[in-house]
């Protein structure tokens, strides 16, 4: 049903029933109902959309025919919309040509010299499906290129990889042998002194240093300049994670937005509006370990049957044409923007900025639920996503894309200040009162 024409969503009538069939359907063939466990079924309120059939811009329809705004679209992999025309057509032309081949094809080189353009301070890049696959081998090429086995991460930084060197570190670390995750260390964000203090600990071990140049939180001045002079002057490479920061933020990320040029990046998310695509680029000497061109020890860096598939490489060229064309990026600020007054106004406006809001830049804004102490709420969290989701509008997050109109955002204005105005009642007579089924829960948690 259209959104205009779409009373609110009531507890006591079931919207969803088709969802529900194919969750209990999902549950029984596929671990955790969900092949991503942020978009598992412990992650939003039962009053949910189970499952989407179509995307058209920002907007989405689910298995019963129920209409919303999404934010956060696909894991933020998204930036331009749905079924974005461009991308759709690019791809459609591909298609028709093959899409897999015995020997590299054209679009291979062509991907490769379009993503360089935009980052002149990198030399080399080597596609992949997923940011996991990138990082990873972003660790395993720093250890052929130094000699060394540590890996220091950002210990206030959620997420790096599925691999088992960065999920041994969290507590979903069954499976994991001590002997790897023993291998990654930690550090604290804005914190030189705690990089110090791990060189000092294991002095000529570290062989890279990752992190993702910034989330919700700015890095204070002189942070990312001081831990690049530290990696040099210790031998450590130092490697951003730009899954998020690259493509939405600053279209030639974080280099271009803080002038620190880090030694390897790794790209995803929004390099190819959705499709599977990912990259590592960095300096010529350190890359060439993982090619044919040297007379050190063969490296197997990254070799993928469907790494480079050509639907997927012509939907990333058309994404980086699309970002050069259309001013993408600052037209995710500036709507970004608009959204984030809305909802200021909206929650001062109830007297419950302390308790509910917004975080981090324009372009990629997150929202934090707080109890009357000021501590996180799951529960509240849940709450608040349920009644955004009775208005109309799906998303763990506010991350914007191109295609949020201005009727969009004002839309979702309106759904937040019914949201806020049940919030606060919850805060009065008791979340449980408002809250139909669980609390949600952390995907990194040791326990069901």
């Amino acid at each position: 049903m259209p959104l205009a024409d779409r009373p609110l969503i009531s507890p006591a009538v079931d919207l969803f029933s088709r969802g529900r069939q194919l969750q209990a359907r999902a549950h029984a063939l596929i671990p955790g109902g969900s092949h991503t466990y942020a978009k598992g079924d412990d992650q939003y309120p039962y009053l949910s959309p189970g499952f989407i059939v179509r995307g058209q811009g920002c907007h989405v329809w689910d298995a019963d025919g129920n209409e919303f705004i999404e934010y956060g679209m696909g894991l933020r992999a998204v930036t331009l919309g749905h079924a974005f025309g461009r991308v759709v057509e690019a791809v459609t032309r591909s298609l028709s040509l093959g899409t897999n081949f015995s020997r590299p094809g054209v679009m291979e080189l062509e991907a490769a010299e379009a993503l360089l353009g935009l980052f002149p301070h990198f030399d080399m890049v080597k596609f992949a499906k997923n940011g996991s696959d990138v990082t990873t081998a972003a660790v395993k090429l720093a250890r052929a290129f130094t000699g060394r086995q540590k890996i220091a991460v950002c210990a206030e930084q959620p997420f790096f990889s599925v691999d088992d060197w960065f999920m041994g570190t969290t507590p979903l670390d069954a499976g994991i042998p001590t002997s790897i995750s023993d291998l990654t260390l930690k550090f604290h964000y804005n914190d030189l002194a705690s990089v110090e203090a791990l060189f000092e600990k294991h002095p000529g071990q570290v062989a890279a240093l990752m992190l993702e140049p910034m989330t919700t939180v700015e890095p204070a001045p002189g942070f990312l300049e001081g831990l690049k002079s530290l990696c040099e002057r210790n031998g450590v490479l130092l490697i951003f994670d730009e899954m998020i920061t690259g493509f939405r933020f600053h279209l030639r990320g974080a280099a271009a937005m803080f002038g620190v040029t880090p030694h390897l990046a790794a790209f995803g998310k929004g390099l190819a509006n959705g499709f599977s695509l990912a990259a590592l680029a960095g300096r010529r000497d350190i890359m060439e370990r993982g090619g044919i061109r040297h007379g050190s020890d063969r490296l197997f860096l990254l070799s993928t049957t469907h790494g480079a598939e050509t639907t997927t490489l012509a939907a990333g060229m058309e994404t980086i044409k699309c970002y050069q064309e259309l001013e993408v990026v600052e037209r995710l600020h500036r709507q970004g923007k608009r959204l984030q007054a809305g909802i200021a106004e909206v929650v001062d406006r109830h007297r419950m900025s302390s308790y509910v809001g917004t975080a981090g830049r324009p372009c990629n804004l997150v929202f934090f639920t707080r109890d009357s102490d000021k501590q996180p709420s799951q529960a509240l969290r849940a709450l608040f996503m349920q009644e955004l989701i009775r208005r109309g509008v799906l998303g763990p997050s506010f991350v914007v894309s191109y295609s949020h109109s201005d009727e969009d955002i004002d839309r979702t204005i309106e759904a937040v200040d019914g949201a806020v105005s049940i919030y606060a009642r919850a805060m009065n007579d008791g979340v449980e009162r408002h809250l139909v089924g669980d609390p949600l829960k952390p995907v990194m948690r040791r326990m069901n």
